[in-house]
């Protein structure tokens, strides 16, 4: 197990910078996701860490130890691709330790960490069979098992479930964690989906544009996002956003742009009467109530059976909630929404950071 430091890290292909500085500390033993849209610069970060990108600026150090100049074999890492990268002409058994055979470790030794690799994995019958032979998520789990043979300080994933379909994304998401649990071997997880995110690490990196927008525990970041960009990104279906007004005559509210009843809030910035704002609202934080005045105007139903998803316009601006109970609505009905000032988040206008 070992630390990980990233320092002012930058990065360029040409004249076209890719990373803006980058600094993140990863705790010995900590899982941490990376996360963010096609094109932040999330896979070009781990590949710096792993070795394969040069850094342009800045420091990176596993254990402690600066690694810009040392080789990827020297790192002591281990990565786990996309597309599982496994040795077709090979049997299972021959995946999980051909590392090893390279390093020149003894045959005993090696037959000795496969064997504990597939124990771990449930891979201990297939050891034999070559990866044509196996599914998705078998396939999957050899490659997991050629990096955990390797005992590294460092585990480096790579969107290595966006081949699996949902419901095996699922299974492997469980097993991963499970996994870390087991080894607390640090990790370093990049995808673009914010659930696996949000349900595997220990905390989660948020990303846009070669930048790092906030960096904490999963709730941390649903509960109190930095700004819309990360209010948006996490969770899922995403957070609502309502532009208006702020007001604090005979008590703080927000007054939508559209018209409709103005909203009463929780808190206001010092000086906000009158300053444009966004205010947010996950959809599982509406709620229906006939007593309240602001009406969803309701365009689509989408039951999931757990719950129901209504999607509509409230005062002209998109809306969606999300209701434990069976919603009995039709396209053209009107719900009254209650929108709780407590669970309300306020952001600026124009740069989007948040203001409360």
């Amino acid at each position: 197990m070992a630390s990980v430091t990233i320092r002012d890290l930058r990065k360029s292909y040409g004249s076209t910078p890719v990373l803006h500085g980058v600094s993140i500390d990863i705790a010995d033993g900590e899982f941490v996701a990376l996360v963010g849209p096609s094109g932040c610069g999330k896979s070009t970060l781990l590949r710096m860490i792993a070795g394969l990108e040069e850094a342009g600026e800045g420091e990176i150090r596993i254990g402690g130890r600066l690694v810009n100049d040392v080789p990827p074999k020297d790192r002591d890492i281990a990565m786990v691709f996309q597309n599982y990268a496994l040795y077709p002409h090979m049997t299972v058994a021959r995946n999980l330790g051909f590392a090893l055979t390279l390093k020149g470790v003894d045959r005993v030794e090696i037959a000795a960490r496969v064997a504990r690799a597939a124990e771990v994995l449930g891979l201990s019958a297939l050891l034999d069979r070559r990866p044509g032979q196996l599914s998705g998520g078998q396939r999957q789990r050899v490659a997991m098992g050629r990096a955990i043979v390797r005992n590294p300080l460092l585990f480096l994933f790579d969107e290595p479930l966006s081949n699996l379909d949902a419901k095996l994304r699922v299974q492997m998401r469980a097993e991963i964690k499970a996994l870390h649990q087991r080894l607390r071997t640090s990790a370093i997880y990049v995808t673009h989906d914010q659930i696996e995110a949000m349900t595997m690490a220990d905390r989660i990196v948020v990303m846009r544009d070669g930048r790092v927008e906030q960096a904490g525990a999963p709730l941390d970041l649903y509960d109190r996002p930095a700004n819309r960009f990360v209010a948006g990104f996490i969770g899922s279906p995403a957070m609502n956003f309502l532009s208006g007004r702020i007001a604090v005559n005979g008590g703080a509210s927000f007054h939508l742009d559209g018209g409709g009843p103005s909203l009463p809030l929780a808190a206001v910035p010092p000086g906000a009467h009158g300053r444009p704002a966004v205010l947010g609202l996950r959809p599982e934080h509406a709620l229906i109530d006939p007593e309240a005045e602001a009406a969803l105007e309701v365009t689509v139903v989408e039951p999931t059976g757990s719950e129901t998803q209504v999607v509509g316009q409230l005062a002209g601006q998109p809306f969606v909630g999300v209701f434990r109970e069976r919603v009995a609505a039709r396209p053209g009905d009107v719900l009254p929404l209650r929108l709780p000032p407590a669970a309300a988040h306020l952001f600026d206008a124009g740069d989007g950071q948040r203001l409360v």
